[in-house]
């Protein structure tokens, strides 16, 4: 690895951190990022995996205030975070490289587009509070399965698998979006973390690209909180989908061509 290619990579890192303890969207910075040194799609996803561990991290711990109170909440939704990232990273193990190959332009393309139709998190944040009027001091059943299912795909990608789960976070349990974010925050890096473990001994994770990677989403997931939450959401949003349908676009004639 060149001194350029590690300087791209902890500045990928950062950015990615930075909107990835936000918004959940670190893999559509890092992941193209990995591809660009040449890397293969499934060793690029396996150690941006891994070095998202590092962002995880860093955004839960500059997240303390808001997991006041929340204890038993983040254990049963934290207990279906682990479960989900064993079944994705399960299935990306079992996945043909050459499978996976193909499957990732429709996966960014999917991201990028609930991106694009999601809701402010502010009104879904008072649809949840709402909800929450209508059926206080509990939250939704289908709260912990919806974790499980998402935190499926985020341990088998994860690209965008924040946007979805902040999603559901706001709207089922009437949380604001600082204490929605962090318990998002946490839910997936247990699902990240647990999918991290298993490549780490089963995958081929490209350690050198690994390490420049997670010392910026380290950097980036501390500095986020504190930033991003000051960053027009909606434009930001909308600039990275875009990005992420045009690099949708771009994999996908380079698999199917």
């Amino acid at each position: 690895m060149t001194v350029l290619e590690f300087a791209l990579l902890v500045l990928a890192g950062i950015a990615a951190g930075l909107v990835g303890s936000v918004a959940g969207l670190a893999s559509l910075f890092s992941y193209p990022a990995l591809l660009a040194t040449g890397m293969p799609p499934l060793t690029a996803n396996v150690t941006n995996t891994v070095a998202l561990v590092l962002n995880g991290v860093g955004s839960v711990s500059a997240s303390r205030p808001e997991l006041t109170g929340q204890r038993p909440r983040l254990v049963r939704l934290g207990v279906a975070g682990l479960l989900g990232g064993v079944v994705g990273a399960a299935l990306l193990l079992l996945t043909p490289s050459d499978a996976f190959e193909k499957l990732v332009p429709f996966l960014i393309a999917g991201a990028s587009a609930a991106i694009l139709v999601q809701r402010p998190p502010r009104e879904l944040a008072a649809e949840g509070a709402a909800e929450q009027a209508r059926h206080p001091h509990r939250d939704h059943w289908g709260l912990a399965l919806g974790t499980f299912v998402i935190s499926i795909y985020g341990g088998y990608f994860g690209a965008a698998a924040g946007v979805l789960m902040l999603a559901m976070f706001l709207l089922v349990t009437g949380e604001g979006v600082p204490r929605g974010n962090a318990l998002k925050n946490v839910v997936l890096g247990i699902a990240n973390a647990v999918a991290a473990l298993g490549y780490a001994f089963f995958a081929d994770v490209a350690w050198l690209a690994a390490l420049p990677l997670a010392i910026g989403f380290f950097l980036g997931g501390r500095l986020g909180p504190r930033v991003v939450r000051r960053v027009p959401q909606t434009l930001l949003r909308r600039l990275i989908a875009v990005a992420g349908l045009g690099l949708a676009v771009r994999l996908g004639i380079d698999a199917f061509g």
